[in-house]
């Protein structure tokens, strides 16, 4: 992995980024990746302070660990479950960057439920979530991108968008998370043929297995499953490509990290 450092004029100096989601995890690396390259970075989640959820990690400490190595970054705090948080998250993010370069859909929230049990008020929670959010938060920030004749949108999905396939094995309730990771791929391949004369790019980065606070806190990393553990920076890495790439040659694609960094020759750097 390279160097990590900031460079201030790295090739995203002078753009504005939002990261939902990014009080740890995978939003955390992505906005540090970001960063990394001069961008002026937005950090948005539900949990700003210590304190205000059982999992570890904040806001204030993924903008302090920017500015500590020496980029540019503030927080937001919004919950995309309410609309009038999306619009105050674009609205003031404008208000202390400028107009948004970069959105990267990360924020998730999921339950593992079987279908014949799952209470409407948790899936139209994930819905909205999920995909209504990244697809509400596009459209807030797509006017400014339009007219500026540039713009990247980078949405993290998962494997679990893919159907299964038999033999089946017994799930845990993973088909809401499913449905709503296979529409928004549905969205991003929808909008980049939409936006493509106007010089913006739509992709796709899919994860894969990640060791995550999130992940931790629904047990899927085990004994079977421990050795597709991927490093965070791979995801980092490949938002980092797919949001500074070529509009008219990236776009309208569904990643998965590790293959994709390997088509473009790339390694992951590390991390601030």
């Amino acid at each position: 992995m390279g160097e990590a450092r900031i460079d201030p004029n790295g090739s995203m100096k002078g753009r504005n980024a939002i990261v939902t989601g990014a009080s740890r995890g995978i939003g955390e690396a992505i906005a540090a990746r970001l960063a990394m390259e001069g961008a002026r970075v937005v950090c948005s989640a539900r949990t700003a302070e210590t304190g205000e959820s059982k999992l570890p990690g904040t806001l204030h400490a993924t903008v302090d660990r920017i500015r500590a190595a020496g980029g540019e970054a503030t927080f937001i705090r919004a919950d995309l479950s309410s609309e009038e948080d999306r619009e105050r998250l674009v609205r003031e993010a404008v208000d202390a960057y400028g107009p948004v370069d970069i959105l990267v859909n990360n924020a998730a929230v999921t339950f593992f439920i079987p279908v014949e049990t799952f209470p409407e008020k948790r899936f139209k929670l994930m819905m909205e979530v999920q995909v209504w959010a990244p697809f509400h938060l596009s459209q807030l920030v797509l006017p400014s991108m339009r007219e500026r004749k540039q713009g990247w949108i980078v949405n993290i999905s998962s494997p679990a968008g893919l159907h299964p396939k038999l033999p089946f094995a017994r799930g845990r309730g993973g088909t809401v998370y499913g449905m709503c990771k296979a529409a928004l791929e549905r969205f991003t391949t929808g909008l980049a043929s939409e936006v493509y004369d106007d010089n913006i790019a739509v992709n796709v980065v899919s994860p894969g297995l990640v060791d995550t606070p999130g992940v931790a806190v629904h047990g899927l990393i085990n004994e079977a499953t421990k050795d597709r553990v991927q490093p965070i920076e791979y995801i980092a890495e490949a938002v980092y490509r797919l949001a500074s790439g070529d509009p008219k040659t990236m776009t309208g694609r569904i990643d998965y990290a590790e293959p994709f960094l390997k088509e473009l020759g790339v390694k992951p750097a590390e991390l601030v």
